[in-house]
């Protein structure tokens, strides 16, 4: 690849981007790995870290999973995925209380679509440690970005149901 102009790198890291994305999509994570990783070769970028990162916690591997969102927030502060990512996986490791801080810091992010992840995570953390006011509060949040949302709709009556 040496010698490519810097538009044609910028193309094939998108390209291998878009197929790492595919193979993902497909349930090939072992070639979603090997894509998103050819991508960073190409050109790093914070999304192609995170998705990298996304395809090792399918595969279990949640510590790299967080190792790529870090890098991530190195290559782009302002991209709110990767902070969301890592209060996932910290959830997931039943890491509660450090997950938090996190999910907050996706919260703030300048760039991060969908708005309302963050939101819907956090509620699910505070259900998980029976913060029932809390939890409802963040998937209030939540469906301020997005009120069409079924699954948080059906969270927010619950948790109403249970404070009842």
């Amino acid at each position: 690849m040496k010698g490519m102009t810097d538009p044609a790198r910028l193309e094939q890291a998108e390209f291998f981007f878009q197929e790492g994305y595919k193979h993902q999509m497909g349930g090939d994570l072992d070639g979603a790995v090997e894509d998103y990783q050819r991508s960073i070769e190409l050109h790093p970028t914070a999304e192609a870290h995170t998705f990298l990162g996304w395809a090792y916690s399918f595969q279990g591997k949640i510590d790299e999973a967080i190792q790529e969102c870090e890098i991530a927030i190195q290559v782009d502060p302002d991209f709110g995925n990767p902070y969301n990512d890592i209060g996932v996986y910290m959830m997931e490791k039943g890491e509660y209380d450090e997950a938090v801080p996190w999910l907050l810091k996706a919260i703030e992010a300048k760039r991060y679509e969908p708005r309302h992840y963050p939101h819907i995570n956090l509620a699910r953390l505070y259900s998980r440690k029976g913060q029932t006011q809390e939890a409802v509060a963040a998937i209030r949040q939540a469906l301020r970005f997005d009120p069409d949302h079924l699954g948080a709709r059906r969270e927010l009556h619950r948790l109403i149901g249970m404070l009842n």
